[in-house]
């Protein structure tokens, strides 16, 4: 195995660890959701890693924090939603050709990020709550009340990564650069 599989393997870990741990850093909401860091973990693994290894990343350490903590159920959804987040992430950061440079551009790639969380939580609790038996009507409601713990999630992620995405983007490449040169 060669030294870029192995990195891009320990990143992917790393990067794994990191979602699950940001995701038991939470907030209790009235609503029985919670507030968290992992979204802004996923986030920052897709733009510095890239689209698969970050979804990835951030997939498994979402199915990892669910499997631990009686969500099992949910596993898979949170799975295929990183995918789907990331791609909107991804999209977005390619609209900057890869390289952002002003914290501006890493809040519009966040709030492009949020946005498509927002559709995903919405239209997950409204298919739970109507396959469960209420109306699409009253499912679509329900799902509603359950948003500003997701709102609340996006405007973290949004701040965090608009913090911490330069100085994290600077440490890598000084690590694959030094790694070169030896």
């Amino acid at each position: 195995m060669n030294d870029q599989k192995i990195q891009r393997i320990v990143l992917v870990a790393l990067f794994t660890a990191l979602t699950v741990v940001g995701t038991m850093i939470k907030i209790p909401l009235p609503t029985g959701a919670f507030v968290h860091l992992g979204n802004a973990v996923l986030l920052l693994a897709v733009l510095l890693l890239g689209y698969v290894n970050g979804s990835l990343a951030g997939g498994l350490g979402f199915a990892l924090f669910d499997l631990l903590n009686g969500y099992a159920t949910e596993a898979p959804y949170f799975i295929l939603e990183s995918f789907v987040v990331g791609a909107a992430a991804y999209g977005t950061f390619l609209l900057f050709k890869k390289k952002p440079q002003k914290v501006w551009q890493l809040i519009v790639i966040g709030i492009v990020t949020g946005i498509v969380k927002l559709i995903m939580t919405q239209g997950k609790n409204t298919v739970m709550l109507w396959y469960l038996g209420s109306s699409f009507a009253s499912a679509w409601t329900a799902a509603i009340v359950k948003l500003p713990a997701t709102i609340i999630n996006v405007g973290v992620t949004v701040l965090l990564v608009a913090i911490l995405y330069f100085p994290l983007k600077t440490a890598l490449d000084r690590t694959f650069q030094q790694k070169m040169q030896r």
